[in-house]
């Protein structure tokens, strides 16, 4: 059997390393950003292009069912390439396509530029995890995971407020545009700062794509990987298309005070993205996991069955809750980045990523079911998607000790050679 290269243990990142990992974050921010920002656009767009709700309900779903598509497609070719430029294809396709989304006058335009953007952007995600793998020594792997995952907080804290500046500065075109010409600059920083990324090549591949693909697929231990990923993305997405309506209607904040609470939350988690990432490699992965489910089921149902209270409070309970949810998702994405072999990482984190995108929409219409609006305005049955969502917390902590039960046995032999 080929021995697997795989990175030498340390205890600190190499100078190197500190640059991929700004890097990694970088491409995690662009296109999350890319994401995130035609969800609060919708206001300027809809009646300057005279979209109707429905339509731009499309608008902002085509970009993540395309991501899904593309990501499980790419699969199967994700390990026979050089993970740079297999990246940096991707990754200026998703330019031309936000470059197309600046450009569009049209609700068909930009039905298609977003469809075009989710089918590239889409891809990079995976390539991401897989050479954050590639580059990082197990026992680094959770730092890297939090600094990659401070991306999302750091686009809700500087990337949606910029973007709405900017949006009622011009014009709603401009979000896109800045995100094109920041997109670019740091496309070619990596493109000149980051080495091939080529181990995978050395070993032994499936001469057909599509065999490639079933072969991981098919994996008993990669699947039970999987189906901890829906479940967790499951739960995370359960609340997040009411958050910002309970908070309005049920608690009583104030509708201008939402970025506030946004601000606070994101900036926090920032901090804490990194330190949970470092207490995950010193203490082990399961610990945190499971303290992070603890945390999220109890301020899960604590913020479910609020009652209207102060803001200081909605702040707090906000904050210890995403708080919660990064110490899930960050040891989770440091487990399960040692579940695949080096020949499939690729691979893995191509399905993975469409079973993210899929579960997120699947979360979305199952909270659409569950929840209503009362006479009053307020919405009701909130409280159940709080019980879902700790029954998916629940059930993704029994498959994440079954996948830690894997590897360690996985390791056993290795470790008596």
């Amino acid at each position: 059997m080929t021995e697997i290269p795989t990175p030498p243990p340390a205890a600190n990142f190499s100078r190197y390393q500190k640059f991929v990992a700004g890097a990694l974050m970088f491409l995690q921010f662009a296109i999350i950003l890319d994401f995130m920002i035609i969800s609060p656009l919708g206001a300027i767009i809809m009646p300057v292009l005279h979209v109707s709700p429905p339509q731009f309900g499309l608008i902002v779903s085509a970009y993540a069912f395309s991501a899904g598509a593309s990501a499980l497609l790419a699969a199967g070719f994700a390990d026979r390439f050089d993970r740079k430029r297999f990246l940096l294809f991707f990754y200026c396709g998703f330019i031309i396509g936000t470059l197309w989304c600046g450009l569009a006058e049209s609700f068909p335009a930009l039905l298609l530029a977003r469809i075009v953007t989710g089918v590239f952007g889409g891809v990079i995600g995976s390539v991401v995890l897989a050479i954050a793998t590639d580059l990082f020594a197990a026992n680094l792997r959770g730092r890297v995971m939090g600094i990659i995952q401070t991306a999302f907080s750091a686009s809700q804290v500087l990337g949606l407020p910029a973007g709405l500046y900017l949006a009622n500065r011009w014009n709603w075109h401009a979000p896109f545009w800045s995100i094109v010409v920041l997109g670019a600059i740091g496309g070619l920083v990596i493109a000149w700062g980051l080495r091939p990324v080529n181990a995978h090549l050395t070993l032994r591949q499936e001469h057909r794509a599509i065999t490639h693909l079933l072969r991981t697929v098919a994996e008993p231990r990669y699947v039970t990987a999987f189906a901890a990923t829906a479940l967790l993305t499951l739960g995370g997405y359960l609340m997040m298309p009411f958050l910002s309506a309970f908070t309005v209607r049920n608690l009583g904040i104030d509708l201008e005070k939402l970025p506030i609470i946004y601000l606070v939350t994101g900036l926090c988690t920032i901090v804490a993205g990194p330190l949970i990432g470092k207490i995950a490699d010193k203490v082990g992965r399961i610990p945190v996991f499971l303290v992070g489910c603890a945390i999220s089921i109890i301020m899960v149902l604590t913020y479910t069955h609020l009652p209207p209270v102060p803001l200081p409070i909605v702040i707090l309970v906000n904050v210890v809750m995403f708080v919660g949810i990064f110490s899930r998702l960050i040891p989770l994405q440091a487990l399960i980045s040692s579940v695949p072999d080096l020949t499939k990482r690729g691979s893995f984190n191509a399905v993975n990523s469409a079973i993210q995108q899929t579960a997120g929409g699947v979360a979305s219409i199952i909270a659409g079911h569950i929840v209503s609006v009362g006479a009053d305005g307020r919405l009701m049955h909130f409280d159940r998607v709080g019980y879902v969502v700790v029954c998916s917390t629940l059930m993704s902590a029994v498959l994440v000790w079954r996948i830690q039960q894997s590897l360690r046995k996985r390791l056993q032999p290795a470790a008596a050679v």
